[in-house]
């Protein structure tokens, strides 16, 4: 790759030494930032040593740790994970059944011996390094490679930096691009792969508000739950087994003494996600005038019919229970980032910033040879990109179909099983074999066949809105030759054994297969390369104009004496503000809500319907040591101005000093936009306080062993 010299230093301050943001609580930051905004974080209020908490080697942040979707930290030197209520969500459906309902009455293993296997392709990732690979990365780019080739070249490199890290046994490493492809940091992380489900709340508790609630203030959710990590007894890494033992980690949190209060400096530490704060002006304005409408409105309906077609089966409530939720989650959130856009003014507030920065690449001859072109060529892309991307949206929806995708990833693993394993597609390598096992497993506990041939069926009519480009004509060919009664009467990869067995077979097995879904897949596989390919080469001609256009953006921040930090990339970052209410538009949001409006809230029935016993104990207003001196009760979440996105969930917040005192778990609908372009007015952090979670331990659920092992007194 080559840049500027000015680009080069712009980016490599970029990386390294920060310079104050004009928004101080703006930004999601890498360990080896905090010297740069040391003097920040002392003003703002932090208590402890900016270049210690910017080791993610020791406490705290070498106790946070992801679950591949999730945030996380250990909280106990038992391996004892602190998360939030949706982020176990999954492992509390899988292990649900109608006679044994935890999602309604909540899980508590009194023993370790009664904690439960978590999911299938659950993980615990540890954090171990997070260092600058870029110069690898480039190696053997040029500019005359095409846009495939360039894709190539970047996805070998990545797998052998990937390969040289797992050389080390249990290490789960990726590498992952910045500022556009302009740097590149490897991610290595220890893999637990034996996860146990050891405490979740009742699902009133947990989920209390539901949907109703989801994304607003004021909220009232207990929204927490512990896993467990689990190693070999000789301290490795290993799959579940009954002689495994608690993993001890290197540090953990330590549980605060005090709670916090209104105006206290707070700190989350996670992995968040993705953010798109330095898309162009016309990917903005695309996406929502066209590409979040439709995602908006294919959740909406894929979830009112799982609502419909699982109403009055408790069986296929459950198993669905984790789909719905997920579901409707990204339909409200994507509703609340269209209001957004709009509120904010993002288009024009995007056009303005855009406007800026190509102006004063065009002020100066330098400049425009250096970013003049990435300019020019990222447009283009941008526009070709979105040819294609409503087609992938709606044909993408036939993947709904849970037998079906189960039959294209086993075909799929079986034609790139025919390659050496280095030359495979990412996802079907050997070191993925487990997962891809794991993925096919868990249909087992999700999947019921009236249910799956609905959401199929429906799928297939967005499918035919596709533009005829956009379409498979031999899919949906093979498709009315088997005819649907028959693709669901004549499978047997309902079957997990039989699923699973599909795993081992070669692709000339699956061709001769009489197995329907095995033949719609094969049927699927020459369009879908087709596809790929064409997006591997957009994909390559991107990542050559954007990491420039990026580079350019650095640099002229850095002009006007500003800061640009990267996108949320799945890495882990830090953020860090102040708990604080809000005014908005005639209510005042204060910034703690308490037991009395929990109370208020509580109807009996439908997303407001809390246990008996638990209200009982509210009722009592036996707080303890866990009532806010300042409130006179017990708090339940708290509003802070830090700056998350998807993937924070179960985020740690830490006070001043480092210290556990609540978990991240949602953010306000008005405030998701934040996502796009930061708008301090707005955005807003909703907290599980630590002391509404430890009250219910102790008064409802009768955790005390877990108090114990937490230390909390």
């Amino acid at each position: 790759m080559r840049f500027s010299l000015l680009a080069t230093t712009a980016l490599t301050l970029a990386m390294a030494g920060f310079a104050p943001l004009a928004q101080a609580d703006e930004g999601m930051w890498l360990p080896n930032q905090t010297a740069g905004i040391a003097k920040e974080l002392t003003e703002a209020g932090l208590k402890m040593d900016p270049t210690k908490l910017g080791d993610f080697t020791a406490a705290p942040l070498n106790a946070i740790v992801s679950l591949g979707g999730c945030s996380a930290a250990f909280l106990s030197p038992e391996g004892l994970v602190a998360t939030n209520h949706h982020c176990v969500y999954g492992s509390i459906q899988y292990n649900s059944t109608p006679a044994a309902d935890y999602l309604t009455n909540g899980f508590l293993a009194k023993t370790l011996k009664d904690e439960l296997p978590a999911a299938p392709g659950t993980r615990i990732f540890v954090i171990e390094d997070l260092r600058d690979v870029t110069a690898r990365m480039n190696q053997g780019l040029t500019p005359a490679l095409s846009g495939q080739a360039r894709y190539a070249a970047l996805d070998t490199n990545r797998k052998a930096l990937i390969a040289e890290c797992e050389a080390q046994a249990n290490r789960r490493c990726d590498v992952r691009a910045y500022f556009g492809g302009a740097s590149y940091y490897l991610q290595q992380q220890l893999e637990i792969k034996d996860v146990r489900l050891v405490y979740a709340p009742a699902g009133g508790v947990g989920n209390f508000g539901g949907e109703t609630d989801n994304w607003m203030w004021p909220r009232h959710t207990g929204d927490w739950g512990f896993y467990r990590a689990y190693v070999a007894p000789d301290g490795s890494s290993a799959a579940f087994a009954p002689d495994n033992v608690p993993y001890k980690p290197k540090a953990h949190l330590k549980i605060a003494k005090d709670g916090v209060k209104t105006g206290d400096f707070v700190m989350v530490a996670g992995f968040p996600g993705v953010t798109t704060r330095l898309v162009t002006a016309a990917e903005a304005r695309f996406s929502f005038e066209k590409s979040s409408p439709l995602q908006q409105k294919l959740l909406s309906d894929y979830s009112d019919l799982i609502a419909k077609v699982t109403a009055g089966d408790p069986d296929a409530t459950i198993k669905y229970a984790s789909i719905i939720k997920g579901a409707d989650n990204y339909k409200k959130k994507t509703l609340g980032e269209i209001a957004g856009a709009d509120a904010i003014d993002l288009n024009g507030r995007k056009e303005r910033q855009e406007a800026a920065y190509r102006d004063w690449v065009k002020a100066d001859p330098a400049r425009t040879a250096a970013y003049g072109t990435a300019i020019t060529n990222l447009d283009g892309l941008v526009a070709e990109d979105q040819a294609a991307q409503l087609d992938s949206m709606r044909t993408g929806t036939v993947g709904r179909g849970q037998l079906l995708t189960a039959a294209r990833l086993a075909y799929r693993f079986a034609k790139e099983r025919e390659k050496p394993d280095a030359a495979r597609e990412s996802g079907y390598q050997d070191r993925d074999r487990r997962q891809l096992t794991e993925r096919l497993t868990s249909v087992e506990r999700r999947y019921v066949p009236r249910v799956d041939r609905a959401l199929f069926e429906a799928a297939l009519v967005e499918y035919k809105q596709a533009s005829p480009a956009g379409q498979d004509p031999v899919f949906l060919a093979k498709l009315d030759a088997i005819g649907v009664d028959r693709l669901y009467a004549d499978t047997r990869l309902a079957d997990t054994a039989t699923r699973l067995a599909w795993l081992d077979k070669t692709p000339a097995e699956f061709e001769a297969s009489t197995d329907p879904f095995i033949q719609l897949a094969v049927a699927m596989y020459p369009a879908d390369m087709v596809r790929e390919q064409k997006s591997k080469d957009r994909t390559g001609r991107t990542q050559a104009a954007r990491s420039v256009y990026v580079a350019g953006q650095i640099a002229y921040e850095a002009s006007q004496g500003r800061t640009l930090y990267p996108d949320a990339n799945g890495s882990l970052r830090f953020t860090y503000g102040h708990i604080k209410g809000r005014e908005k538009d005639g209510q005042i949001w204060t910034p703690f809500t308490t037991a009395a409006g929990l109370l208020a809230k509580q109807t009996g029935k439908g997303d407001f319907n809390a246990p008996a016993n638990f209200i009982a104990q509210l009722k009592a207003g036996d707080w303890g040591s866990y009532a806010a001196p300042e409130l006179g009760t017990l708090p339940i979440n708290y509003l802070s101005t830090v700056d998350i996105t998807n993937g924070n969930s179960g985020s740690s917040t830490l006070n001043a000093k480092g210290e556990f005192v609540g978990l991240a778990f949602d953010g306000t609908l008005d405030g998701v936009i934040s996502d796009w372009s930061y708008e301090a007015s707005v955005n807003r952090t909703i907290h599980a306080d630590s002391r509404f979670m430890l009250w219910t331990m102790d008064k409802v659920d009768g955790a005390q062993r877990l108090l114990k092992e937490m230390g909390v007194e």
